[in-house]
């Protein structure tokens, strides 16, 4: 009767497949979690605004001309956080260097009333558009 010893681990082989399977998984997961983390923090900014946007609202129905409603004045709030400035209604955002290229991402938003209610319009003032990257909707 021979002396058998039972396998005992993996083999070479089995393990450099199980490292290949999480090195695919890791290069699809990376970029995923790198895009999700930038349009939360975007997302995060523009949140910001929505004070800023019933504030200017409410200026533009009680001034008649809307060139008065700034950051400070007219019962908009002073600029803080992500909120650089309000300016005739306009409001501006910095969304901070999101794609690392070392340019802060800016975006306006800019009101347009009429008789009944007030449109918002995004537009890129610096920085890498963030309305074609999907980071924000616009």
């Amino acid at each position: 009767m021979k002396n058998m010893k039972a396998q005992q681990g993996f083999t070479l082989i089995e393990l450099m497949i199980v490292v290949a399977i999480i090195g695919i998984l890791a290069s699809v997961a990376v970029p995923q979690y790198r895009d999700y983390t930038r349009a939360a923090n975007a997302q995060g900014a523009v949140a910001e605004a929505d004070s800023y946007k019933k504030a200017v609202a409410i200026c533009f129905q009680v001034e008649p001309d809307n060139t008065t409603c700034d950051n400070g004045a007219n019962g908009i709030p002073a600029a803080n956080g992500a909120i650089t400035g309000v300016a005739d209604g306009v409001i501006t955002i910095d969304l901070g260097d999101l794609d690392n290229d070392g340019t802060n991402d800016t975006v306006t938003l800019t009101p347009t009333a009429d008789a009944t209610r007030i449109t918002w319009q995004f537009a890129t003032a610096a920085g890498t558009d963030a309305c074609t990257e999907g980071w924000i909707e616009c």
